[in-house]
């Protein structure tokens, strides 16, 4: 790969920065072709984990996809925010062939708050995917389920590829000129359907134009 650093020395100039360290190179996105996939999407039972499956269902439907789901729901209806018992889950596993069930080890874990990570890690295999909020990864939130410290920083997640998304700041940088109020807007966490699922959206929130 070329050096993506122009230089503006002459001939009698000292060599530049980068060629002495070498050639800056981009970092390269590996890609994964997989024959089947379990997702499953953790969070408060306010964070529309149910909503965000079954859209993510529809879509992965509409490719031709087989697939089958497990909602779970939260073993308290009003439990504590951030709590393990408010913990509420959707599994969905697809696949390019017939399946018969929703899986049993996801092979990808979204957790929005440390609660949803903790209530779910012990069904990980090694080297499971982990996407986590970590704007929701606040001393408070940690203690409420028995972390003394952070998991992202103590080795415990080792084993698992991790992927940290500050995805409550995104949320509330995107939606800085909406005109909601900041606890209305961290509600939207949710990614912005793609076109074939805004009428579906549309017409599930048709009371509430502003969403």
């Amino acid at each position: 790969m070329t050096s993506q650093v122009s230089s503006t020395t002459s001939a009698g100039d000292p060599p530049a920065v980068a060629d002495v360290l070498g050639e800056q190179r981009k970092p390269v996105k590996e890609t994964k072709r997989l024959d089947r996939v379990i997702i499953r999407f953790a969070g408060d039972s306010g964070d529309g984990m149910q909503l965000t499956g079954d859209r993510f269902t529809s879509e992965t439907a509409s490719f031709g996809n087989d697939l089958s789901t497990l909602p779970n729901f939260p073993a308290e209806i009003r439990a504590p925010a951030g709590t393990l018992p408010g913990v509420s889950s959707f599994q969905l596993h697809f696949a390019d062939h017939d399946i018969l069930t929703p899986g049993d080890a996801p092979d990808v874990l979204v957790a929005m708050n440390p609660a949803a990570l903790k209530a779910n890690l012990g069904d990980l295999p090694r080297g499971a995917e982990i996407i986590v909020n970590t704007d929701e990864f606040t001393k408070r939130a940690l203690s409420k389920v028995g972390y003394a410290g952070s998991p992202l920083d103590d080795g415990s997640l080792d084993g698992f590829a991790v992927h940290p998304v500050p995805l409550t700041t995104l949320t509330l940088e995107a939606l800085k000129d909406s005109g909601l109020a900041r606890k209305d807007a961290e509600r939207a966490k949710q990614p912005v359907p793609p076109e074939p699922e805004k009428p579906v959206v549309d017409k599930k929130f048709i009371l509430d134009p502003l969403i």
